[in-house]
Order: C-alpha cells, then sequence, then structure tokens
C-alpha cells in the first residue's frame, strides 16, 4: 500500500488536552438516543456533523447534509477545530480491559491511496447501496473524511511498530475516554521517520477490519472527481484515512459475535434437535448458570471449531463441533475450505437455515451480540429459545478468507474496542 502524512483538523479544547467531550462511536453502531446524549454533553459533539440523520441506513434528507456542512464550517471559522501546520502521521493509542484483562492497541492513521478493493487494499464484507449513498452525501457536503477506516497489517519484524513507539514516550496532543477506553492520540511529523514507515509498508497491503462502506465511500468520492478532471492522483482525495494497526499487536482482539434466537416452537429440544443434524457431535455439559469464562474454557478445551449451545428457560448447555466436514462441502460448493470452517458459516448454513427449521414460527429471530452473558439472561429469561456462544475467530483466519476474495459470514468478527470518531479529521480539498 502506498500512504503518506497529512495535515489534520483536530478539535482544541482547554489546556488539559481532554477531548472526551467531543468525541463518539463510530457513526454506524450509534442510535438516536445515543447522539441525542451525546450533544446533551457536548452541543459540538462529532456526532453533530457525522451523523446528520438517523438512522443512517440509506440517503437522508438534502438539508441535514448542509446543515452538517455548515457546522463542521462553523467549527473551523470559530476555532473549535484546527488544522495542524505540519502534514504527521497519528500515533492512536487505546488502553482498555475486557475480561479482567488490561490491553493497549496502538495504531497509526495516515492516509491510503485509494487503491481498488483487492489489490493494496483486501475487504472481508458484503456492502450495500444506502449506506454507501448516505456517507457519499456527507463527504460531498464537507469535503473532509470525518472517521478512519480501521485497518490491520503485517508487520512480522515490528518495523514500523518500533517506530511507532518512539512517539508514544512523549505527552500525548490530545487524550479521552470513550465507554470505558482510554483515547490518546500523538503527531510523527519528523520527514525520515515518515518516510521509513511508509516504505517498510510499500508492499503490504491493508485488510480492512471495520469500515468497508466508508472506504468504498472515499474511493467513490475520489474517482468522481479524478473521472470529471477536477483533480489528479496526488490530490488529497486519492488517499483515504486509515487507523493501521500490526496484525500481531496483542491489543488486536477478535471478539466473537454470539446468536440469541427466538421465534422457535415450544416443542423444539435439544435432543430433537442433535437427532436432526447428526452431522455434528453433541456433548452435554451441565447449565449455562457455569459462567461465561467457565464456558469459553470448554471451548477452547473442545478444539477448533466448538460451540456451546443454550437452551431456552432451562439454560442447558451443549458443546457442539461438526463431524462431518463434507456436509458443510455439500451446502457451501462455492465456498473455500477456510471459509466453510467458520463456526458462524456452520452454525447458519446447516443448523439455523436447515436443521432448526421445523421448529421457526414465521421467521426465524436472530439477535447479535459481543456479550455472552447477554445470551445466557435471554435464554433464562424465556425471551429466547435457543442462545449460541461462538468461539473467536482468529486474524489470520479473516486474513485467508479476505485474501480468497470471499466475504466473512454476516457479523462473525466484533474488532474491539472500536475506533473512535474525532480524533482527527482528513481534509480531501
Amino acid at each position: 500500500m502506498e500512504i503518506r502524512a497529512f495535515r489534520g483538523w483536530r478539535f482544541r479544547p482547554g489546556d488539559d488536552g481532554d477531548i472526551s467531550p467531543f468525541i463518539a462511536p463510530p457513526y454506524d453502531i450509534l442510535t438516536a438516543e445515543d447522539k441525542r446524549k451525546l450533544l446533551a454533553g457536548e452541543a459540538n459533539n462529532v456526532v453533530a456533523v457525522d451523523l446528520p440523520h438517523v438512522p443512517p441506513k440509506e440517503l437522508g434528507p438534502d438539508e441535514a447534509y448542509a446543515r452538517a456542512a455548515s457546522l463542521f464550517q462553523q467549527w473551523k471559522d470559530t476555532g473549535v477545530i484546527a488544522r495542524d501546520d505540519e502534514p504527521a502521521i497519528y500515533v492512536y493509542e487505546q488502553g482498555y480491559t475486557w475480561a479482567g484483562r488490561s490491553y493497549v492497541r496502538r495504531a497509526m492513521i495516515c492516509g491510503v491511496r485509494a487503491a481498488e478493493l483487492g489489490t493494496d487494499v483486501i475487504p472481508h464484507e458484503h456492502i450495500f447501496p444506502g449506506p454507501l449513498a448516505d456517507r457519499l452525501k456527507l463527504t460531498e457536503a464537507t469535503a473532509t473524511q470525518l472517521s478512519p477506516i480501521f485497518g490491520f497489517y503485517d508487520d512480522p519484524k515490528g518495523q514500523v511498530c518500533e517506530l511507532l513507539s518512539a512517539a508514544a514516550k512523549e505527552a500525548p496532543l490530545a487524550a479521552g475516554q470513550l465507554r470505558g477506553v482510554t483515547e490518546r492520540l500523538w503527531a510523527v511529523r519528523d520527514e525520515e521517520t515518515i518516510a521509513a514507515i511508509a516504505a517498510a509498508l510499500r508492499d503490504v497491503p491493508a485488510f480492512i477490519a471495520d469500515g468497508h462502506h466508508r472506504y468504498t465511500t472515499a474511493r467513490n468520492y475520489y474517482l468522481q472527481l479524478a473521472e470529471s478532471n477536477e483533480i489528479g492522483e496526488d490530490h488529497e482525495a486519492g488517499f483515504v484515512m486509515f487507523a493501521l494497526v500490526a496484525r500481531d499487536d496483542p491489543g488486536l482482539l477478535v471478539l466473537p459475535t454470539h446468536r440469541i434466537i427466538s421465534n422457535l416452537h415450544e416443542d423444539g429440544s435439544m435432543a430433537k434437535l442433535a437427532a436432526a443434524s447428526p452431522e455434528f457431535s453433541w456433548r452435554k455439559s451441565g447449565t449455562a448458570q457455569i459462567g461465561t469464562a467457565a464456558i469459553q474454557t470448554l471451548l477452547d478445551c473442545s478444539g477448533p471449531g466448538a460451540m456451546a449451545f443454550v437452551s431456552g428457560r432451562s439454560t442447558s448447555l451443549w458443546i457442539v463441533q461438526l463431524a462431518e466436514p463434507d456436509a458443510m462441502r455439500e451446502a457451501t460448493p462455492g465456498k473455500t475450505d477456510e471459509w466453510r470452517s467458520l463456526p458462524p458459516a456452520i452454525l447458519h448454513k446447516l443448523i439455523i437455515d436447515k436443521a432448526l427449521q421445523p421448529w421457526v414460527v414465521d421467521e426465524v429471530n436472530v439477535e447479535y451480540t459481543p456479550e455472552a452473558s447477554q445470551v445466557i439472561e435471554a435464554c433464562r429469561s424465556g425471551w429466547a429459545q435457543l442462545g449460541v456462544i461462538l468461539p473467536s475467530i482468529p486474524v489470520r483466519s479473516v486474513e485467508a478468507v479476505a485474501l480468497s476474495g470471499a466475504a466473512m459470514p454476516h457479523k462473525s468478527t466484533y474488532f474491539y474496542p472500536k475506533i473512535a470518531t474525532g480524533m482527527v479529521f482528513k481534509p480531501l480539498e
């Protein structure tokens, strides 16, 4: 990939550098109530511009984008945000706790050449026209990329990480807290260091972890301008803002997304489901009341592909594994073996879409959560008839599926934590 530094726009709070009131999670996971709460705390929170209408799953009214653009210009004019004097690669660090363990994840925020997907930038998700239309309209209105794409890259010798770590020893330019995550930002302005980072990554692709719609939007915006001969290939619009994390960074945590399943007949049971799916091994292991940590240990000890099924109010717990891989080959003839081995793919193709169907009322309802405790509670309360706690998918499996040109199964990974919006903005003009 080709990367370069840029002169970012940043919030300029008080002398303490605390930007907590101004930053927000990515637009696509926020509700109208989330937006209201963020703006109640700070009227200039980034959602006032980045989330012009809710939900952002389709194109909104023209006036919403016009208001966002007007407010963003007002921020520039009044000094709410200011542009850095020199181009920089920004070092972005997130500190967080998950399952009782503390992590630090370090990224670099930079511009990445807006390459065709599948070459220097590798996707793993499907995209949809509604969100693309919304994000393009906002980009056209603001001429700015408001939030970075979350990506990862290979740095086996730690060369890039070593260059970035030197900058993180200084006092940060900005710092804040967002939903329990510590957010900190530094700038690398030394031209030799920037050149060394760019050289180290020249033959390395960027894999998109999160932000497929935003990347496609940024590339479409660039192509739109380039095809009308308004800009050259080195224009700022030709480089997309990424927050890039080394694949082997110990803070690059990929959580599974568990399933909560409802709209099933009361006469269904785990025994009947097991009988309907003999291609699996089924092992009863008490109840889910043993807790999420113990369930995770059971999955780890059971080997690759093990899933924990939780049955209704009884919360009986079963460890389930595919025993006959040929069943997935028959069900998914156009897929690779890597894709067929993914637990979410196995679950949906052979259980939800097939074995479970005799007990479905009208249409099966599947809810998604990274919190295994929510699965157990939904079953215990009687709201759900079935819950499935899935194992984590290694980053290298995501990479392998992406390199094959395939898309990961829907809601199969949750890169945690999300990249904050509002740490820095990249101009596209």
